[in-house]
């Protein structure tokens, strides 16, 4: 069967669960991968990408997502899939000459939109899918913020023939076609065994707008080397050993901490929870990670913290 295969590339946990897929995936089909931003970076080492632009979250300084900011600068991108411009033809150019069976899209929205209108079969295969296709606890003033979300997922992405929800927490489906599966885990993560060292693990999905000055002097007060992922700083500072990111020294780390405190994207919870770690959450400014940060609550699993950082929650 041909396959396209499309990874959004806000943060790395797109990219992590298509990692997981990818080579059995390869082994018996012939896949095409589009991505863009963080996924095409972790993906091109080891599979040929054809890269896309990709959508982000703009924050005002290091505060608030900024809705004005984020339609502005998404703006091209945009009009680029409302009047199908170059990008979007580029697209739909690629699955004309492949001539793909079926079309495989994680929050990716070019392969979507190319596959709709050559009605090619299509899935989504995310975590997001769970605020649209299914009915997760959450307050009043959450529903209807679930709701803007979704109208504007379902004009991004259509209606496509089948969903896959991949989520480390329950929810009932609204659908039929909607199903949903447990934590999406690498290869590389199963491979390694989790022990018990004396580090904390840090992981920031943008680490150079999450990292705060309050975070900093509060990682320094503890009493235990800490190891930080996802910001630019490199080098030792103390007790703070800052890393540069990479497959398997992170999940050599994730293995061997006594705990983590990260943002709470659903990939890096499910290897979290695979390992039996307690977490710490701090979730960006999105509904999608406020949810995941109170499922590790419901879970038992660790607590979502709140950190003030200038005009920011950072958690």
């Amino acid at each position: 069967m041909k396959i396209v295969y499309g990874i959004h590339g806000f943060g790395r946990g797109h990219a992590m669960r298509a990692l997981a897929i990818l080579p059995e995936l390869t082994k018996r089909h012939e896949v095409v991968i589009l991505a863009g931003g963080d996924a095409y970076h972790a993906l091109s080492p080891d599979y040929p990408v054809i890269r896309v632009p990709t959508m982000a979250y703009y924050r005002i300084g290091k505060g608030r997502i900024s809705v004005f900011r984020t339609v502005k600068r998404n703006l091209p991108m945009l009009l680029d899939i409302a009047a199908s411009g170059a990008v979007l033809e580029m697209a739909l150019e690629i699955m004309r000459e492949f001539r793909p069976d079926f079309v495989i899209s994680d929050s990716e929205v070019y392969t979507h939109r190319a596959a709709r209108q050559l009605r090619i079969p299509r899935m989504t295969f995310d975590h997001f899918g769970f605020l649209v296709y299914c009915r997760p606890e959450m307050s009043r003033i959450d529903r209807l913020r679930c709701w803007g979300n979704a109208l504007v997922y379902r004009w991004l992405f259509g209606e496509p023939e089948r969903v896959l929800v991949a989520s480390f927490f329950d929810a009932s489906a609204r659908r039929s076609e909607v199903r949903l599966v447990g934590p999406v885990i690498r290869e590389e993560v199963r491979s390694v065994e989790a022990s018990r060292g004396d580090h904390l693990l840090v992981y920031f999905s943008k680490g150079d707008q999450e990292f705060s000055q309050r975070i900093r002097h509060a990682l320094l007060e503890l009493d235990c080397p800490v190891r930080i992922y996802g910001t630019s700083c490199r080098g030792l500072q103390e007790n703070l050993q800052f890393k540069p990111l990479s497959n398997l020294p992170f999940i050599e780390d994730l293995a061997s901490s006594r705990a983590v405190f990260g943002t709470t994207g659903n990939q890096l919870i499910s290897e979290v929870l695979y390992y039996g770690k307690p977490l710490l959450g701090m979730p960006i400014d999105c509904l999608e990670q406020r949810l995941n940060a109170a499922q590790i609550e419901r879970l038992g699993m660790g607590v979502a913290g709140r950190v003030k950082t200038g005009h920011y929650w950072a958690g």
